[in-house]
């Protein structure tokens, strides 16, 4: 179908990043813009016919996978095509609808136009492909509500209908209960079911007589699941069986407990974090960024339960608040202009590594590509106040420490941060060391990257230097863990809770100073704790045995730690004993014993023996 022009730019102009192009830019595009009506009967026909093409949805909700993402989610304003166009490959587009709906078509020649006339353009597409939904984290994210058992889902009776019912009943039944799908029983067990597709197609069609039982046009043997399955398999039913409905049966008696649709997997999925952070990429302003970010704890609490919920939620945490941190410099510049020249927003600490937890404060500054005078100064200090302020509106505190971009000593062009990093090289002082240890987990989250690695390129090599990994060793042997002597727990003495551990401060800090160590001295900058034990080198002085082991502690310890928050609603990191099981107590036990044998292995390696 053609579109008049001037109704495509309407919804252009409000989604980004058509949204930063010029009206008569704006007008060149549409008059190359195509839009398709999308059913699943046309779905094949039309895509074909598009070719390669950006794909930007205006109204209906579909499940897609294009070019080598994963499979998702997208409805109105969602875009999708963009990787094979991005790539330059030519990946078959796999789709199912679940509401048809009119979906806008930018043909390749365009886009790459497109891609070469406006930056902005270029940089939002490139961020979606790289950044979006579709990094690891956000895809492990799908632990949390994937694998969520169909008991827990099902909350209402399922309509059923007797097999001797007559169709005309049965239809006004269906009506009546406002559903899309009967289930049909014999003796309360379930031999079929039909769909109001059935009831158009074999009876409206066929000029049937509605008196004739319901059983003459159900489908018999229907694919169906257990109520001990997850989502993922009802998921992975419905796409392999090609169906929309799914029975839910109690599989000993097969009474039918309930029904799974494509519609309920889409709601399913907009309570998922991956539908939150997605809305958080699309926020126009600073109330939808609050009001969406505030929701994030409440996902957390009644999302995750496995282990593996927790191994990745800080991840997912983490990735939020980066979409947050570029939302809130693309406002600042909305309403100031662009900066007055390159600068990188740093992150540092547990948004660095990707372990947030909650109440994690923000750890944040600017690297600049030179130093600024006094009204570009100005500028990138309004900048950095915008964005911790607006964090902070957002849940993430503001840093006690004042590690924060709004510390004019964190906003430093790249030769001055080069400058620093020797200092700290010539004298690692005791205190400058628990000063700037934070500094070395950094990550860059928007801007000019390239600054970063250059910082990071000549920082290498004075981090590698011995005088300076002695006195980080020494550093990261200090700690102490909460085992006496004789290998029992040691308490906070200052907590209300008599057997409380600060695993944060006495464990788990304790390993990410033992692996900052060894990343340093075998020359690697990822920030991740996980990361860097996956990348050491065989020679690195830490068998791979001992790695293994560290990271088997640090995640279970930060199950712990989750679990503790999101049970007990709180932020600390002050885990009771009372509240583990046996086998945890002992799995505790013996992580501690495991971080100070690696304590051990420390002071061996960098110090020469000496405390």
């Amino acid at each position: 179908m053609t579109a008049v022009p001037q109704q495509v730019i309407g919804f252009l102009q409000a989604s980004a990043p058509f949204d930063s192009i010029d009206e008569t830019g704006l007008q060149d595009i549409a008059a190359d813009i195509r839009v398709i009506y999308l059913t699943n009967e046309n779905k094949q026909a039309l895509l074909a016919q598009q070719g390669n093409a950006l794909f930007l949805i205006h109204t209906g909700q579909f499940l897609v996978k294009d070019s080598d993402s994963p499979l998702r989610y997208v409805s109105e304003g969602d875009y999708f095509g963009y990787g094979n166009l991005l790539d330059e490959t030519n990946i078959p587009i796999e789709l199912e609808v679940d509401s048809p709906g009119l979906v806008y078509c930018l043909n390749e020649q365009r886009f790459v136009q497109c891609l070469q006339q406006y930056p902005e353009f270029e940089r939002f597409f490139n961020n979606s492909k790289a950044q979006s939904l579709q990094n690891q984290a956000a895809d492990d994210s799908n632990s949390m509500w994937l694998y969520k058992s169909l008991t827990e889902l099902l909350n209402a009776a399922p309509v059923t209908a007797d097999v001797e019912l007559s169709i005309h009943h049965s239809a006004k039944l269906m009506s009546d209960t406002g559903v899309s799908s009967l289930l049909i029983t014999d003796n309360e067990k379930l031999v079929g079911i039909v769909t109001d597709r059935d009831i158009r197609n074999r009876v409206v069609a066929q000029q049937r007589d509605i008196n004739q039982p319901i059983k003459d046009i159900m489908t018999t043997e229907p694919v169906l699941i257990s109520h001990q399955r997850t989502l993922f398999d009802a998921m992975s039913y419905m796409t392999e069986h090609n169906v929309h409905h799914l029975p839910v049966i109690d599989s000993d008696s097969r009474k039918p407990l309930g029904i799974i649709t494509v519609t309920d997997v889409i709601r399913y999925q907009r309570g998922n974090i991956l539908f939150l952070i997605g809305e958080l990429s699309k926020a126009k302003n600073l109330y939808e960024l609050t009001r969406l970010s505030w929701q994030m704890p409440h996902y957390f609490s009644r999302h995750a339960r496995r282990p593996g919920d927790f191994d990745i939620a800080g991840k997912v945490l983490s990735q939020a608040t980066d979409i947050m941190t570029r939302k809130l410099l693309q406002f600042f510049v909305q309403q100031h202009g662009e900066a007055p020249f390159d600068y990188c927003w740093l992150v540092y600490g547990s948004q660095a590594r990707e372990d947030q937890f909650m109440g994690s404060d923000q750890d944040n500054g600017l690297l600049l590509a030179q130093t600024p005078d006094e009204q570009q100064a100005a500028y990138f200090e309004a900048m950095a106040k915008y964005v911790c302020d607006g964090l902070a509106k957002c849940g993430i505190k503001l840093c006690k420490g004042n590690v924060m971009a709004t510390n004019p000593d964190l906003r430093k062009s790249v030769d001055d941060a080069i400058e620093e990093a020797k200092q700290w090289v010539k004298t690692p002082t005791a205190q400058a060391i628990l000063n700037f240890n934070i500094y070395l987990d950094v990550r860059a989250v928007a801007g000019n990257k390239t600054l970063l690695n250059r910082l990071q390129k000549a920082r290498v090599p004075l981090f590698k230097q011995s005088f300076f990994l002695s006195a980080l060793a020494r550093h990261a042997i200090q700690g102490v863990v909460p085992l006496t002597m004789f290998q029992k727990f040691s308490y906070e003495s200052d907590h209300k809770v008599k057997d409380a551990i600060n695993l944060k401060r006495k464990a788990v800090g304790i390993i990410n100073d033992i692996v900052r160590l060894y990343a340093l001295a075998n020359g690697l900058s990822m920030p991740s704790t996980l990361e860097r034990l996956k990348h050491l080198p065989t020679d690195s002085g830490l068998t791979k045995k001992d790695a293994d082991n560290l990271r088997d502690i640090w995640l279970f310890l930060n199950r712990l730690r989750w679990r503790h928050q999101l049970q007990n609603h709180v932020t600390d990191n002050l885990v009771s004993v009372s509240d583990l099981s046996a086998i945890e107590k002992h799995q505790l036990k013996a992580s501690l014993q495991g971080i100070r044998v690696a304590q051990q292995g420390v002071q061996m390696k960098f110090t020469a023996g000496l405390g």
